[in-house]
């Protein structure tokens, strides 16, 4: 018997507030096959600042970890969702977030035992604020996460790292001028949370690559997602 593959269905996401003249944002959901079997692990993943939910790493991750049988789910921040440049303010970037999540639990029925939460830059940021607020996660995964301003590494905000709890993994690109490793590495040292970290070579804060790497984007692309991959399957057995 042939295994029936994964879908991906575009949804819209209720804000609670009107943004941008917008009551809704829109998202994909990627359901795997025989969805809701086996661990029942969601993965909710956040875009940056200057892209949207179609961003080539985004829905990579979301396509690759849908066939690894999580439930995945990419939307749009109202900013991207209405062309906006400029970011929207915090507090809208949490609200929409958390009507995300909220989301996959519109069907008990098939709702997920287990949260993951991930995002990339701006939305690395926002999804680490909501880890370490009430929200429950099983862990956090962090990409090209913005420790500090543009190659100013004196100037580090790492104040929402300290009040998560569940599991962190890091994955920055060693040209990132967002985050210096060696301080992170430091930062690292004061988190209360296990903390994993993958350095990806020649990778800049947007993990793409210089034309004359010896590296191919697919590659840095796999990388990003064995490695969160792998890093679910540790703290699922922990």
């Amino acid at each position: 018997m042939v295994e029936p593959s994964s879908r991906f269905t575009e949804i819209k996401i209720p804000l609670v507030e009107t943004v941008h003249g917008l009551d809704h944002v829109s998202g994909v959901l990627g359901v795997p096959r025989w969805w809701p079997t086996g661990a029942r692990v969601s993965v909710v993943l956040a875009h940056g600042s200057n892209s949207n939910m179609d961003n080539p790493l985004i829905e990579f991750l979301q396509r690759e970890l849908t066939e690894r049988r999580n439930l995945t789910l990419r939307f749009n921040f109202p900013f991207a969702e209405a062309k906006k440049k400029r970011p929207d303010a915090q507090p809208v970037l949490r609200r929409t977030l958390r009507a995300a999540i909220g989301t996959l639990a519109a069907d008990p029925t098939a709702a997920p035992a287990h949260l993951f939460l991930g995002g990339l830059g701006l939305g690395a940021q926002v999804a680490a604020v909501l880890a370490g607020s009430r929200v429950r996660v099983d862990g956090l995964f962090l990409l090209g996460f913005p420790l500090h301003h543009q190659n100013k590494p004196e100037e580090v905000q790492a104040e929402l790292l300290y009040r998560v709890v569940a599991p962190i993994l890091f994955v920055q690109g060693t040209r990132d001028k967002n985050c210096n490793l060696d301080v992170l590495r430091r930062t690292l040292a004061r988190v209360g949370a296990p903390t994993t970290l993958i350095a990806s070579q020649q990778a800049d804060h947007q993990f793409k690559i210089l034309k004359k790497s010896e590296r191919t984007l697919d590659e840095v692309h796999g990388e990003v997602v064995n490695g969160v991959d792998g890093w679910i399957q540790k703290v699922l057995e922990s």
